[in-house]
């Protein structure tokens, strides 16, 4: 058996090879390399799949969601409720804005914001909820949404994994003020290389992320406010694009794998992800839970099988963020999770003769 990724890019490239060539051809015979029709046609795109009144696009995922926060009117001083666990991009977004990244601890089984735990951390500084929809499992929006409306705040999403999930039939992203989403290539809809968006049905905001995203400039050489330079590429869009008609498919061989581990690894020891009660799940990652987790990637590892280990530190102990005053022992769940979490390989192109042989080495080693 040939090692087997994570998440298989390559196998990704040769399925839509053809389009994709095609696209970036396109893209080079037509002379625009900046804005342009292809990251107008990607805009709308995604608008209408997040059922988003507007979409901004942006350089990468953690620019989406410092511009997002900025347009909401997160400032210095400002505390916003977010998880711990989640990537450094979440927390670093805020501390970009002057703000201060609270931590709520997470559900055991959803790894996603606790809200009872949320709103115990709301002061009279907090003003915006930040849940992350980890790993693809749609965040309890209706919990947040009625926590947000009653403590007046603002409700920015982190959908950057969750492309196309979904709570109660209604897609991520647009369920709050704004939401965001990267194109990073790990993704469920990636680039080849960065990108992001914003989308929300605000359109104030989005006039605002799409004036700051552009050196606070609506017309050229006139700056209207101090912004920054955050613009996706008419290459990444027209890439993007081509895998944005495969994505409802491809999250489809998502759920269908995430199933088959489920049936094979039910009797081992291993904790299987949980999906929340109304949730389309988009599995960006198929993360289990092991109390001997190192051991068995490090033999997972040695007959070919790469795992990844997700979170290894939860944000409120980086070092980059201990101005915070946090300590061990802070968020029982978050640190747990983190010390027995981790991910086996699970992307569109996963075969099941690849999942019969991870499979048997889970239980074998388990």
């Amino acid at each position: 058996m040939e090692k087997i990724p994570l998440i298989d890019l390559r196998a990704q490239y040769r399925e839509l090879k053809d389009e994709i060539d095609a696209a970036f051809l396109r893209v080079m015979a037509s002379g625009e390399y900046i804005a342009g029709p292809e990251v107008e046609g990607l805009e709308a795109e995604i608008a209408a799949l997040t059922g988003a009144a507007y979409a901004v696009s942006v350089a990468n995922g953690t620019d989406a969601l410092a511009l997002a926060l900025e347009a909401a009117g997160i400032g210095p001083g400002d505390e916003v409720v977010t998880t711990a666990f989640t990537f450094f991009a979440t927390a670093e977004a805020i501390v970009r804005r002057g703000a201060v990244p609270v931590f709520a601890d997470i559900d055991p089984a959803t790894y996603n914001m606790c809200p009872l735990d949320t709103e115990q951390r709301i002061t009279p500084r907090t003003k915006a909820i930040l849940p992350v929809h980890i790993f693809g499992q749609p965040a309890d929006m209706s919990a947040f949404s009625s926590l947000a409306e009653r403590h007046g705040l603002k409700l920015i999403e982190d959908a950057c994994q969750a492309i196309g999930a979904t709570l109660e039939g209604r897609p991520v992203g647009a369920m709050g003020d704004a939401g965001c989403i990267s194109f990073f290539p790990t993704k469920n809809l990636g680039g080849y290389g960065d990108g992001g968006i914003i989308v929300t049905n605000n359109e104030r905001i989005a006039n605002e992320a799409r004036l700051l995203a552009r050196h606070g400039s609506r017309k050229k050489y006139f700056h209207e406010t101090i912004g920054v330079n955050s613009r996706l590429d008419p290459l990444q869009a027209a890439i993007i694009r081509v895998k944005l008609k495969r994505l409802e498919e491809w999250n489809d061989r998502r759920r269908q794998a995430a199933e088959y581990y489920n049936n094979g690894l039910r009797h081992t020891p291993l904790r299987l992800p949980a999906v929340m009660d109304k949730a389309g799940h988009v599995y960006h990652l198929y993360a289990a839970q092991y109390e001997h987790r190192d051991e068995l990637m490090e033999r997972l590892k040695g007959d070919g099988i790469s795992s990844g280990h997700y979170y290894p530190c939860p944000l409120h102990l980086q070092q980059a963020l201990t101005f915070l005053g946090y300590k061990a022992g802070d968020l029982p769940v978050t640190e747990k999770t983190c010390a027995h979490s981790f991910a086996l390989p699970l992307s569109p192109h996963l075969t099941r003769e690849q999942q019969d042989y991870i499979i048997s080495k889970v239980i074998q080693y388990t």
